[in-house]
């Protein structure tokens, strides 16, 4: 019996118990930042207490098994307790093993959604195709999810793809799982741009980041400037005749460096003014929540003994080599040979190597 595991397992029941009891009072109710955050505690410990439960009568009867071989004369009974020992000890380990994960605290981020940002960098209008494959790319790995893109502003390259693209992603911990999307991204193909039939070298950033609820942030709506002004598009569209699009200037003071800045956003999304004016205020609510939460991020990066992290930006994290047909993930060494699949969405299977190699980080820095 691992009696640390049991320890740790037990000395939650009375927190489960406690958060059990809170939920239900009216005051708690009534504070719906508070109740929201319990509800949330009291779900991820629930998880908990009911594999608790069902690992202390694995073990009980494990127990009660060789009880009998050691006690027991009658040989049916020995040969029944043989047979369940043989059929319950397999699953003590990987038992163990899913709850030692349940016990790491969770990224509070993981289960919102989230906004993510392509930008081209080096390589110019090759850069900008590339930031459109891998805006395609995560556009047909959100539909097999069964997640929503929207798209909220975007800048078109000269030869095609994307210079910028923003777009929010709704589904069940879609920031929890594309969070590892976050880096440089860099590819080695011949561009269509390309006479010569070299292999040129471009890259991409991917930024994602935590949809801010309203609760997550204060915002001054009243100190908020608003301009308004015909959207882009092509002639005699409704887009370019009304005033739909909107734009927001708001000082905001940096609490972590009492710093002020201006921050200005736009938004043209849609033709509906009052739509455009919502999102622009959800982008300034998620552009502040990330920058005052920022030194948290950073102060996780720097425990992480690996490149998988949502703090670092900055690297290299994945090569896509088109002659080759390669995909590499440079953080935790993973190399496949499927590149036209992965750009077609299929991108999981990385995902999940990603979270597996941070999940045994974490377990190591936890001492579970």
């Amino acid at each position: 019996m691992n009696n640390n595991l049991i320890n740790r397992l037990e000395g939650l029941s009375s927190r489960f118990d406690e958060v059990s009891t809170m939920i239900t009072d009216p005051n708690v109710i009534a504070d719906m930042k508070r109740y929201v955050r319990l509800n949330k505690e009291y779900s991820e410990l629930e998880k908990i207490i009911t594999r608790r439960d069902a690992y202390k009568r694995i073990l009980q009867n494990i127990a009660e098994a060789k009880d009998i071989l050691m006690n027991e004369s009658d040989q049916e009974m020995r040969e029944m307790a043989r047979m369940e020992l043989d059929e319950l000890e397999p699953k003590v380990e990987p038992m163990e093993e899913e709850i030692k994960l349940l016990l790491i605290p969770a990224d509070p981020e993981d289960s919102k959604n989230c906004i993510v940002e392509i930008r081209g960098g080096t390589g110019g209008d090759e850069a900008a195709i590339f930031a459109g494959d891998l805006f395609r790319m995560y556009t047909k790995y959100c539909e097999a999810k069964g997640w929503r893109i929207t798209v909220s502003n975007y800048n078109e390259g000269t030869a095609g793809g994307f210079k910028e693209m923003v777009f929010n992603v709704q589904g069940e911990g879609a920031y929890g799982i594309l969070k590892y999307e976050s880096g440089v991204h860099r590819v080695q193909r011949v561009p269509a741009t390309e006479t010569q039939g070299r292999v040129h070298t471009s890259a991409a950033s991917v930024a994602v980041l935590p949809e801010a609820q309203e609760f997550d942030v204060e915002i001054n709506e009243g100190e908020i400037k608003w301009d308004t002004f015909r959207s882009g598009g092509a002639g005699g569209q409704n887009v370019n005749k009304v005033e739909s699009g909107v734009r927001l200037r708001y000082v905001w003071k940096n609490p972590n460096t009492g710093e002020s800045e201006e921050i200005l956003i736009e938004c043209t999304e849609t033709r509906d003014q009052p739509k455009n004016k919502e999102r622009a205020l959800a982008r300034l609510r998620t552009f502040i929540y990330d920058k005052e939460h920022q030194k948290y991020v950073d102060d996780i990066a720097k425990r992480r003994k690996t490149m998988v992290s949502t703090g670092d930006r900055s690297a290299k994290i994945r090569t896509y080599n088109y002659p080759q047909g390669r995909i590499t993930d440079h953080r935790i060494n993973y190399t496949i040979y499927n590149l036209s699949a992965f750009m077609d969405g299929t991108i999981q299977d990385c995902i999940d190597h990603l979270i597996v190699a941070e999940n045994a980080e974490r377990m190591k820095e936890s001492e579970i």
